[in-house]
């Protein structure tokens, strides 16, 4: 008698666990976004991954010839941007080679950047200070001094005052800030006591290479630029507070190429022996300095201060320009206080954007 022997079903072909169906998912995935073909090595590709990660990685041995170096400090997080397009395009063209590289290039950029993407700030703060370039063409110094007025701040720094709008500030800010001094084109409003008031010198000559030169020619000809910083004794209840509000000097693109930064830089050393030179045990920075921390040229004066927006902030805290930020170049820095937090406040009549901090003693 012969007996039919009957196979078992394939139970584990047809019924597989979730996790097994999950592969083919997967790979349906990555062939749908990569390209057609085998995966390659894509030497090209993973040249140009290899470029931006030592970009990043050695930034501070770029030249500063013509301010290149400054200028690729300035926008360096951006670099950041290029990692998910350049992983795209890596995907497409089935480059595993481009795709390792990538990932180092990724590491790069969080070891650099990725701490400032947390929330440190914490509650508590006992001082609140705001920041801002004002905008000599804001068209509504009226309603951004308002603005300002209703953050709370006890401190309240504004650069590039005019002499057209200096009035106007100075009346919309008197009934919250009863105290206030204006040194040129920078001011400090205070809810607080002022004292020891005086202009501090940053300047560099004459702001701007074209009036440089007109000064070395015509020297009786060029008028003297007014005060662009200022130094004040805040009376706290835990004691004196020393306050500087900045505006330093422009970084401007010449015609024939590169980046003029003379002036700037000048005050950055000029600022930097003023604030090593300050006798007073707590001490808080405000204003236009035109560059970000991250700029070499501000090494001196990051090794005196502490930013509030690297210590206690959310992000990069981008504050210029207003309608698409791509750079901080507002600062808060301080010495000898506790910053607890630091945010952008919202857009003005100003091409910058407000820039605030809570800070404890």
């Amino acid at each position: 008698m012969s007996h039919a022997v009957r196979e078992a079903p394939d139970t584990e072909q047809h019924s597989g666990t979730g996790s097994d169906r999950s592969g083919p998912r997967i790979r349906k995935a990555l062939r749908a976004l990569s390209g057609p073909g085998p995966w390659k090595r894509g030497r090209v590709l993973a040249t140009l991954v290899v470029l931006l990660g030592l970009l990043m990685a050695l930034h501070s041995k770029i030249t500063d010839f013509g301010g290149l170096g400054a200028l690729v400090e300035t926008f360096l997080p951006w670099c950041g941007v290029f990692v998910p397009a350049l992983l795209a395009l890596a995907l497409w063209r089935r480059s595993a080679t481009a795709v390792v590289a990538l990932l180092l290039v990724a590491v790069v950029w969080v070891s650099l950047f990725g701490g400032l993407l947390t929330d440190k700030s914490v509650p508590g703060a006992d001082l609140t200070v705001v920041s801002h370039n004002v905008g000599a063409d804001n068209p509504d110094p009226a309603g951004t001094a308002r603005t300002l007025a209703a953050s709370g701040a006890e401190l309240l720094a504004l650069e590039e005052l005019t002499d057209q709008d200096r009035g106007t500030y100075e009346k919309e800010l008197a009934r919250t800030y009863p105290h206030h001094v204006v040194e040129g084109t920078v001011g400090l409003w205070s809810k607080l006591p002022l004292s020891d008031t005086r202009a501090v010198d940053v300047l560099r000559g004459n702001v701007g290479p074209l009036a440089e030169q007109r000064q070395r020619e015509r020297p009786e000809t060029v008028p003297v630029e007014p005060p662009r910083a200022l130094r004040a004794t805040v009376a706290t209840d835990q004691g004196p507070l020393a306050v500087y509000v900045v505006h330093l000097g422009s970084v401007r693109v010449m015609p024939r190429g590169g980046f003029w930064t003379d002036s700037r830089d000048a005050g950055v050393e000029k600022l930097t022996k003023a604030v090593a030179a300050e006798k007073a045990e707590r001490l808080v920075v405000l204003g236009d300095m035109n560059g970000t921390t991250d700029d070499r040229t501000f090494a001196g004066l990051t090794s005196e201060l502490r930013s509030a927006q690297e210590e206690a902030g959310a992000g990069f805290g981008f504050s210029w320009p207003a309608s698409f930020p791509m750079a901080r170049i507002d600062q808060i820095l301080v010495r000898g206080v506790e910053p607890r937090s630091s945010w952008v406040l919202p857009e003005t009549g100003s091409d910058h954007l407000p820039v605030a901090a809570g800070i404890s003693w």
